[in-house]
């Protein structure tokens, strides 16, 4: 029956009239050519891009594709207020730069100065010193300390061979004898008058404390007689560690006549090394006179000095026979320059003014003798 019924409604589908169409608005209308087929109908399209806003306008051409675009860039540095001007060379970058650094050390003010050397610090500054516990008793000893023998040893050891002993013990101390002789001065002195000549000789032999001195001095004109000669013989004995005092005699060669005097004098070294010679002198006739010299030793360098000199005489009374006036009677002053090819040997060249005084150059004027002027000097100075 089913089957039946199908078919009956097949049939009646296929003689019903076709479902009409809708009529066409446009029919009898002139349209346009139809819009050729959209070669991607029926395909998967994007959504098409927005209108351009700027289309059918003239525009500027495009500015360049900015070749960072898209990538992430730091922010930009701030505009150089100082671009286009004449700035000065830009100071060196500082290695410490981002380090943490100490605080620097305050401006030194003495900076650039030459200093002399830092006084050590004194261990002890700042506190309070006062006299140790076991400080030794400043009374004198007792009288017990002095009550034994001299020498104490001679009670355990052979005395001859202590005595022997103390006997070396003093030589290598200061108890030997030793002796210097020097020639202190020999120069030919060219200048007022005749050439010239002069020789200063001295030396000693003994210890510390006691010795006996020699000097020899004196002058004369080259191819003439001797015009002045002395030898002094002194015992001399140490005062202190600086000066010797001396006392002896003293004999006179010249022309003229001559003379015995005794001799009281010091020798040393004065404060800032000045050697002094000094002596006073009286004749066999009651004849007071003096003299005083005085020498300095600059040392330019180890061989190379330089030695001021000066020297006075002085006279009690006038002494007309010897040329001599009362008071300041002669002076001469001076200066040597030495070099030391050795210690022991220097020559050397110099100046000196000479001049005899008051009554002493009136005595040589009516003599018909020069009173004196500027002499250079040339000599060797030597010892051993």
């Amino acid at each position: 029956m089913k089957p039946l019924l199908a078919a009956a409604l097949a049939s009646a589908l296929l003689a019903a009239p076709a479902y009409a169409q809708s009529a066409d608005p446009h029919a009898g209308h002139d349209m346009p050519s139809a819009t050729p087929a959209d070669p991607h109908a029926g395909h998967n399209m994007p959504p098409a891009p927005p209108a351009d806003p700027h289309a059918g306008h003239v525009m500027p051409p495009a500015a360049p594709v900015n070749p960072h675009a898209g990538h992430v860039m730091p922010p930009a540095t701030p505009a150089d207020p100082h671009a286009g001007h004449h700035m000065p060379p830009a100071a060196p970058v500082n290695p410490h730069a981002g380090h943490s650094m100490p605080p620097a050390a305050p401006v030194d003010p003495h900076a650039g100065h030459v200093m002399p050397p830092a006084t050590p610090a004194d261990p002890h500054a700042g506190h309070n010193m006062g006299t140790p516990a076991d400080a030794p008793p400043l009374s004198p000893p007792p009288a017990e300390a002095m009550a034994g023998p001299r020498f104490a040893a001679d009670g355990l050891f052979d005395p001859r061979a202590m005595a022997a002993a103390r006997a070396q013990l003093g030589r290598e101390h200061g108890g030997g004898t030793r002796y210097t002789a020097m020639l202190d001065r020999l120069e030919a002195r060219i200048g007022n008058g005749p050439d010239a000549y002069l020789w200063d000789a001295q030396g000693w032999y003994g210890g510390d404390i006691d010795r006996l001195w020699l000097k020899a001095e004196g002058e004369g004109a080259f191819g003439g007689r001797i015009d002045d000669a002395e030898v002094q013989a002194l015992w001399s004995h140490a005062i202190g560690p600086w000066f010797d005092l001396q006392a002896g005699l003293r004999g006179d060669f010249r022309p003229g006549p001559d003379r015995a005097q005794i001799v009281l004098g010091v020798q040393g070294l004065a404060p800032y090394w000045f050697e002094v010679d000094a002596a006073a002198f009286v004749s066999h006739k009651g004849d007071l006179t003096a003299r005083a010299e005085v020498e300095y030793d600059q040392r330019l360098s180890q061989r190379l000095i330089f030695q001021p000199r000066v020297e006075i005489d002085l006279s009690a009374q006038d002494v007309r026979e010897l040329g001599l006036g009362s008071g300041l009677t002669s002076i001469a002053a001076g200066a040597r320059l030495r070099y030391e090819f050795a210690r022991e040997f220097a020559p050397y060249v110099g100046v000196e003014y000479e001049r005899k005084i008051g009554d002493t150059a009136d005595f040589a004027r009516d003599a018909g003798e020069d009173v004196g002027g500027w002499r250079a000097l040339i000599g060797i100075r030597a010892w051993f």
